[in-house]
This record gives structure tokens, sequence and C-alpha cells, in this order.
């Protein structure tokens, strides 16, 4: 591919909106093996999924076939996201790449948008759109990229655009001639990610036990938290950012934006938002969070996380909402528990 066309090309990734991309050939990942380690260390939960994925993430040509160059390109979520302005529980704690529209699906509009203009540079060449959903170690394609390192929070981090950012993918069966411009590492001697975690989720070896993982109890897992955990959530309704938004890159990146948007609400609003979810029926829920990422914990979980939050905050006041769940097949247990803790008595 000739250097006019490729900087046409790239002249039309950037009137599609992205101005952080970077290509790499679609080789085997460097970091295979450390990640066949984590699975192997049950570091997944019983997120199973990832282990049924890693035949494909081995070799990506068995869900690509053909695939020889990836576009690794970088969509910010923050400050702007779109579907913020009607998200509905702004008070409570969210990440913030949930605080609007699913990002599955405008990300993947925008995509497909830029694959579709591809095509015409490329004919007789296949291409596919990803995001997170496809069986990619994309962290690591993005890397190679050149988009930013593996940050010690196991994040992709930038000094331009620190780490507020989706990843996808356009793969075209291409042979494109692209030099890798992996990203130095600029987390130096810091572990202001590693310290913040309340949970201890994250190691000095980059590592991510997810099983620890306040976004992995508030969005993955089907079960309750272990008890042990239950006081270090923080009132998370879905997901977690302090291992992001303590990182220095951002700090820098965002300044005072990043600390108003995660700065605590008032507490009564607070309080509302959790006594509207807890007495919304769950069908009403999900209708509520359909465009949001927030329709992966459904109902039943956010309720869970409500309920988790209530005690975080010592909000007596919701003791009759929760108390309508005690004898409930899913959520009695949370709910005797909770009733304990703003109680502080023996179960009912």
């Amino acid at each position: 591919m000739n250097a006019t066309i490729m900087s046409q090309v790239e002249t039309e990734i950037k009137a599609h909106g992205f101005d952080h991309f970077g290509w790499a050939p679609l080789a085997p990942a460097p970091t295979l093996p450390r990640y066949e380690a984590w699975l192997g260390q049950g570091f997944h939960a019983d997120m199973e999924y990832l282990v049924e994925h890693l035949p494909a993430k081995q070799n990506p040509t068995e869900t690509f076939p053909g695939a020889q160059t990836a576009l690794v390109v970088a969509a910010p979520y923050f400050p702007a996201l779109p579907g913020r302005e009607h998200f509905p529980w702004p008070a409570n704690r969210v990440s913030l790449y949930a605080q609007g529209d699913d990002y599955h699906f405008w990300f993947r509009r925008q995509l497909t948008a830029l694959g579709q203009k591809l095509e015409e540079y490329f004919p007789g060449e296949r291409i596919w759109c990803a995001t997170d959903s496809a069986p990619i170690l994309e962290r690591d394609l993005a890397q190679r990229a050149g988009l930013g390192w593996i940050g010690k929070n196991t994040c992709l981090i930038d000094r331009q655009k620190g780490s507020l950012f989706f990843v996808g993918e356009i793969l075209t069966t291409a042979q494109l001639s692209t030099a890798l411009k992996v990203s130095p590492d600029f987390c130096g001697n810091c572990r202001r990610c590693i310290e913040a975690c309340p949970t201890q989720a994250l190691n000095d070896d980059r590592e991510l036990d997810a099983r620890k993982c306040i976004s992995y109890w508030t969005i993955e897992s089907k079960e309750d938290p272990p008890k042990e955990l239950r006081a270090q959530l923080g009132g998370w309704l879905f997901g977690c950012d302090i291992c992001q938004t303590v990182c220095p890159w951002n700090e820098k990146v965002f300044g005072p934006q990043l600390e108003q948007r995660t700065a605590p609400s008032p507490r009564l609003q607070v309080e509302s938002e959790l006594r509207e979810i807890l007495n919304t029926s769950n069908k009403q829920l999900e209708k509520k969070m359909a465009q949001t990422p927030l329709s992966r914990a459904g109902g039943r979980k956010l309720k869970r996380n409500a309920i988790l939050a209530a005690v975080t905050y010592s909000l007596r006041s919701l003791l009759p909402e929760i108390s309508l769940y005690l004898d409930h097949p899913r959520l009695g247990p949370i709910a005797q528990w909770a009733v304990s803790q703003l109680t502080d008595s023996e179960l009912l």
C-alpha cells in the first residue's frame, strides 16, 4: 500500500472522529503466556467465557479468517459521553464509562461507518469491526499500535489522552506495511492505583484479581460479595473507577474536571435514587437501563448493589424498602444482612 493512499486513509480515520489510532500486524500476542497464567491462577473468578474464548485469542484468524492487519482506534468517554444528560442515577457511584449510552451501540456504529469507507481503499479485502465483545487481546494490540502502555492498574494509558477511553479494532485481510510504535512505560515508581484499591485487587505484577475487584462484584458476579469484602465496596452502584481516577496521567490530562465529576454527591440525592431503585420492578429498571451499560447488571443485581450501598452510607431510612426483600429468593440473604447491619441487631 503506497504512502499516498495510507495518508488518505489516515485522513479518513480522523474524519470519522478518531484522532487516537495506530496500526499493528495481527500476530500472536506477546502477552498471551501471561494471560494464560492469569487464567490458571483463577484471577478471572467465575467469568468462564474468558476461558472459552482462549483458543480464539490464541489464534485470532479462527474468528477472522485471513485477517493480517489491525487498525486500533480509541474513543474517549470523558468528559463527554453520548446520552449522559439522560442517565437516571447521576448521584450514585457509577463508572464514568457507564454514565450514558451503551458504547457497544454508538461506538460500534462509528467503527462500522469507518469500516465501510475503508472498503473503498482496500477493494477485494475483507474487513471486520470489533469492540471488547470480540475475543481479542485488544490492550496488547493497542499497545503494539502505539496507543499507550499497559499500566499498573492494567488499563491502557497514554500521556496525552490518559486512560478514559474505549478501544476498538478494524481488522482486515490486507497486509499493510506498518511500523510498530510500541509506547514506553511511564508508570515509573508510582503505585497510587495499587495502594488506592480498597480491596487490594491489584498486585505489583500488573495483575488484577477479579475475585477482589469492585467492578467484578457490581457488574459480573451473580452471587453476593463475600462478607469480608462488603465494607470495602465503597457504595459503588456499578463498576469502579478508583484505580483510574487516582492515576497521575488522568489527573494531568483532565485536571479539575475529573475531581468535580467524581466528588461525592449530596446524601439526600443518593438516598432518593437508591429508594427509587428498590421501589421499582426489575422489568421497569431494565427498561430504564436498556440503552446503558447498566443493562449488563439487570434489575436484580442493581437492587443488590443498591442494598449494599445503603449499608455503606448507613441509610437507615431505607430499612422499609430493604425489608421488602427479606423473603426474596435471591435478594433475601443480602437484605437480611443489610437489615442486621443497619439496625445493629440480630437478623429478623
